[in-house]
């Protein structure tokens, strides 16, 4: 943080957007650029200490009458701990109380196992995020993990911009996201938006920010948590509503006023995200760093790539896998994810593995097909077998497809003349016993 704040100092910056990454929600990060009159283009430093603490967050959201998880508030001693979530009954889930990103949680479906999750919870939320304060939530079983979009500014003004369907997740991470959702009605959509206002009006929110909800079997919705920053996934939301968020956040620091009321908020067609993980998904879905020897990115109508990689870039093994964000839009869902199938087709990262495979497999699989989706996706309705892509044999079929190519080149592509201009392919045709041996 002392670094970036000196290097902004030095190079006259008025305004730091945190991006996603973890100083986008660390209120000691927020504060600095306030100390040091840089504007943090996100909101203010209490608004992301209330939110960034899940059991605050709980207790603001029981006061605002938005509808929680039944769970506990923070307890110190494990044993308490252990006791409480019997008593609530299993299974339940163990989370950091300054946690993110899937890390520091753990579901107990065993007592036998719930010393030993709490011991690892607090381990991992120590490790990272400096701060071993854990609580227990009873774990919805099923559950579609749902969140709203939502911008506030500093007059006052809350609109949401729709859902985003999350619930395809790995270690508790989403992997795939779209919008809309295929389990919200109108009604339910209605309701849960509003829920999402009122949240962010307790918070005392401003800028972006995004509520996030479970949604259980019998359309039961309750508060997850709010990340108070630019989502990964916030390219799908724009694709539907024409919205550029990330304008609107800058805006919103600047002291303007939304540009937008609730009733200027449209939905057209639908969009989809594959998260593009430098990843093996045959191996657990473990890191796959190491440099980038290729790359072709796809494009095309309604396909956009967010990426900073390149051909020769290194994967670093110390930081988030993910190296691109790819999406599609569609008219409806089907077009979305046809032209979501032919850009897979098209991405090609050689070098190290990427989760591209995986995203081949969700988008031809029946139950993603149906919108039969639950945070138990993967692992549940959809196994990706090591046997239905074998990695070698694909290099050696990309291997032999490069060696006709050249074949073909060979017989067709046009060489270059004596005088070292291209030789007209007509010419060519009366000319093959020349130039081609």
């Amino acid at each position: 943080m002392d670094r970036i704040i000196e290097v902004a100092r030095k190079a006259g910056v008025d305004a730091i957007h945190p991006g996603y990454g973890f100083l986008a929600e660390n209120p000691a990060f927020a504060q600095m650029c306030s100390d040091n009159s840089i504007t943090f283009v996100g909101p203010s430093p209490s608004a992301i200490e209330m939110m960034g603490h899940k059991t605050v967050a709980r207790k603001t959201m029981i006061d605002a009458d938005v509808p929680v998880v039944p769970g506990t508030e923070l307890i110190d001693d494990d044993a308490e701990l252990a006791r409480r979530a019997v008593e609530i009954g299993l299974p339940v889930m163990i989370k950091a109380a300054a946690g993110g990103g899937g890390k520091g949680m753990r579901v107990v479906t065993d007592p036998k196992e719930i010393d030993g999750a709490i011991r690892a919870a607090r381990s991992e939320a120590r490790s990272s995020f400096g701060d071993d304060a854990v609580y227990i939530e009873k774990y919805v079983e099923d559950p579609r993990h749902i969140e709203f979009q939502v911008l506030a500014d500093r007059h006052g003004n809350v609109v949401h911009l729709f859902e985003r369907e999350c619930s395809i997740q790995r270690r508790h991470q989403k992997v795939i996201e779209e919008a809309p959702s295929m389990a919200l009605d109108d009604d339910l959509r209605e309701r849960m938006g509003k829920a999402a206002v009122e949240a962010a009006r307790a918070a005392g929110y401003w800028s972006a920010g995004t509520v996030e909800f479970l949604v259980d079997k019998h359309k039961n919705f309750y508060f997850l948590e709010m990340n108070t920053r630019l989502q990964v996934e916030h390219p799908v939301t724009e694709m539907i509503t024409g919205i550029d968020i990330a304008k609107e956040m800058f805006r919103i620091a600047s002291g303007e006023k939304l540009s937008i009321a609730q009733e200027d908020v449209k939905m057209h067609g639908w969009a989809i995200e594959c998260r593009v993980y430098a990843e093996d998904p045959y191996n657990n879905f473990l890191p796959s760093p190491g440099k980038i020897l290729a790359l072709r990115i796809p494009n095309g109508p309604g396909v956009r790539d967010d990426s900073g990689v390149y051909a020769g870039y290194e994967v670093p093994l110390f930081y988030d896998p993910m190296i691109s964000k790819l999406c599609t839009w569609g008219r409806d869902r089907t077009e979305a994810v046809d032209r979501m199938k032919r850009a897979l087709a098209e991405y090609i990262v050689k070098g190290i593995k990427t989760t591209i495979p995986f995203h081949q497999k969700v988008m031809e699989n029946k139950d993603f097909l149906a919108g039969n989706i639950t945070t138990g996706f993967i692992g549940d309705k959809f196994v990706l077998e090591a046997g239905e892509v074998n990695g070698e044999l694909q290099d050696v079929a990309i291997i032999s497809a490069a060696l006709q190519t050249a074949r073909r080149k060979r017989d067709t592509v046009t060489p270059e003349g004596p005088s070292g201009g291209v030789t007209d392919l007509w010419k060519m045709a009366g000319r093959r016993s020349r130039w081609l041996t």
